[in-house]
């Protein structure tokens, strides 16, 4: 019963969360699809928190998606011991790497007064929450190791099986309790999609390819016309 609440029904509802208010918030609140950036308010620090975290994070997020969608050829890529050598090392350099990001990130709102008036509880929530999400990751890679191999046939079946609305749940099931935690904790982010700043992750700036290139100028009165 518990698992079945736990990677059944938490996945249907956070997934049902996350579409569902996303809709209602971009049809209702457009404007507000945005990470809402606080560069202006601090860039040193952001530019060495978020380069790291967003080339850590992003292959690992799309190496996840493969195991999902294309298991079979991930199955394939990590199929001899130099390859999953090699994947093992990749995935643990950028979950590093994600990691440290984050923790500049987290310490840069919390060391400047400016940010720290503009960071919301659910701000706080979401930022040690990701941060939780990369070390989870980390204790799996380096204390349940292979993962690249076994993560196909323990979380991909589970999800696919979400996916395909015959939920199953006995691989996942039979993980440890780390690997799980690491699972549930994405699922909660993912509930948490539509009410934070990572809403910005469904705006895919795909007009930015073929628009006109936008001038920004500065429009202010010289020293000797004001008071005029």
């Amino acid at each position: 019963m518990r698992d079945a609440v736990l990677f059944i029904v938490f996945p249907y509802l956070a997934v049902a969360l996350a579409v569902g208010v996303s809709l209602y918030r971009f049809l209702a609140h457009q404007f507000t699809f945005s990470s809402l950036s606080s560069q202006w308010l601090e860039g040193r620090w952001l530019f060495w928190g978020a380069v790291p975290w967003h080339f850590g994070v992003v292959p690992i997020l799309l190496i996840h998606l493969g195991a999902f969608v294309i298991p079979r050829v991930m199955a394939l890529l990590h199929g001899t011991p130099a390859t999953l050598y090699l994947a093992e090392l990749v995935g643990k350099v950028l979950a590093l790497l994600a990691f440290a990001g984050m923790l500049v990130l987290i310490v840069r709102r919390l060391s400047n007064p400016k940010l720290r008036v503009v960071t919301t509880p659910m701000d706080w929530a979401v930022l040690a929450l990701l941060l939780n999400q990369i070390f989870l990751g980390l204790w799996t890679a380096f204390f349940y190791r292979w993962g690249a191999a076994w993560f196909v046939d323990t979380a991909t079946p589970w999800v696919q099986s979400l996916a395909a609305f015959r939920p199953q749940t006995e691989t996942v099931a039979a993980l440890p309790l780390i690997p799980k935690l690491h699972f549930l904790n994405a699922t909660l982010l993912i509930a948490l999609v539509p009410f934070s700043r990572l809403v910005h992750l469904l705006a895919f700036p795909i007009a930015y390819l073929w628009r006109r290139l936008q001038a920004v100028t500065w429009n202010r009165r010289p020293e000797s016309q004001k008071g005029q």
